[in-house]
């Protein structure tokens, strides 16, 4: 479970159940949620922009080498 803490400036301050706090950018919080309000946290990879950035870093790597 994570709650609402506090908003600071552009960051929320979120408390879980054992009583520690993080930080998360206020703007990735969704409108309307307020200090005290239980809220869910999902994380998930995104294949296709981690696939994008590999293959631009290894051009940018290809570039530097190929002189």
């Amino acid at each position: 479970m994570f709650i609402i803490d506090r908003f600071e400036g552009n960051w929320a301050i979120v408390e879980t159940e054992d009583r520690h706090t993080f930080n998360l950018p206020r703007f990735i919080i969704p409108p309307g949620v307020k200090e005290g309000d239980v809220i869910n946290i999902q994380v998930g990879i995104d294949l296709f922009a981690t696939n994008e950035r590999v293959k631009k870093s290894n051009r940018m790597v290809g570039d530097l080498f190929d002189e």
